[in-house]
């Protein structure tokens, strides 16, 4: 009798274990390099919790990972991309509950108008993994020429690319501006929401268990402009989405992406008010795309001059 006394009076004293969020760089849960962090607020100003606030390092730091995976990922097959994709779709469905709440604070929805949020990007994932191995049969293919000459195009991944994520669609606008870029062989340096980061930092928890390699995306917290600068500078970064950029701060980084020629995804909407509930389409995947052409000659068989 008394333990059971003991026991309800120690349950009565627990105290909560606060999750710490980190960064989610190279496959990896560092912190950020400086140390800070800074306050997240539910829509009410109600504290959440304190996400890494991170610094110039921790951007370069994100781009060395995403230089160092891009050669396998950029060459794994389109459906095995695909699978991964799809995988990644199967463990958040699995983890629905804690992105329909995370959704909910960030965003200041109720639990139904979060759960359809977070089933939205859930199918998002579906919908890009599906293509995968189509986008190439799309945008890539045989052009006539003038002249006995196989001409063909083939679409290949751009590189790494800088994704700032959407401001106030904190996790489906997240998805729809990150799937598209690694679905198509990209690596990425995603910015989260500067408001609203938690649900991008437990998107890193969920890639980290699902097939796709450290480095493929990685994932950073704090000040959209402070760490945007340096990654829209960086000769080391082929293409930058400004989705999360408002319109002074996307005047800024594509005048400073133009130093190496980076392709710059201009923003849908001024500080992110995109409907990213429509159909995506395919512009996001033909936007970090480049275009390869081969030439061979048809040949010919016989003296007839038939050429194949």
């Amino acid at each position: 009798m008394s333990n059971d006394v003991s026991n309800s009076g120690s349950a009565a004293r627990r105290l909560s274990v606060f999750k710490t969020y980190k960064l989610y760089v190279g496959g990896k849960f560092p912190r950020s390099e400086s140390g800070r962090v800074y306050e997240v607020t539910d829509s009410k100003g109600d504290w959440l919790a304190n996400a890494p606030l991170s610094s110039r390092k921790d951007a370069r730091d994100a781009v060395v990972a995403a230089r160092k995976a891009f050669s396998a990922w950029s060459g794994a097959t389109a459906y095995n991309r695909g699978q991964i994709l799809y995988r990644i779709a199967e463990m958040l469905e699995g983890r629905r509950g804690q992105f329909v709440r995370e959704v909910a604070e960030a965003e200041g929805l109720s639990k139904s108008k979060a759960a359809a949020v977070v089933d939205a990007a859930v199918d998002r994932w579906v919908w890009y993994a599906g293509w995968t191995d189509k986008i190439a049969q799309v945008v890539g293919g045989g052009n006539p020429v003038a002249g006995p000459f196989f001409n063909l195009s083939s679409p290949e991944p751009t590189g790494v690319v800088a994704v700032l994520a959407p401001q106030e669609s904190s996790f489906l606008g997240l998805v729809s501006v990150i799937a598209p870029v690694i679905a198509t062989g990209n690596t990425a340096v995603v910015v989260a929401s500067e408001r609203a980061p938690l649900p991008a930092l437990s998107l890193g928890e969920v890639l980290a268990t699902s097939d796709l390699p450290g480095g493929v995306v990685n994932v950073l917290s704090g000040r959209t402009a402070e760490i945007a600068a340096p990654l829209a500078s960086h000769q080391d970064v082929n293409a930058i989405d400004l989705a999360g950029a408002d319109e002074a701060l996307a005047k800024e980084l594509e005048i400073a992406a133009a130093d190496n020629l980076k392709r710059v995804l201009r923003p849908q909407a001024v500080d992110g008010a995109a409907d990213w509930t429509a159909v995506p389409g395919i512009d996001r995947m033909t936007a970090f795309l480049e275009t390869k052409t081969v030439w061979h000659p048809t040949g010919s068989l016989g003296a007839s001059g038939s050429s194949y």
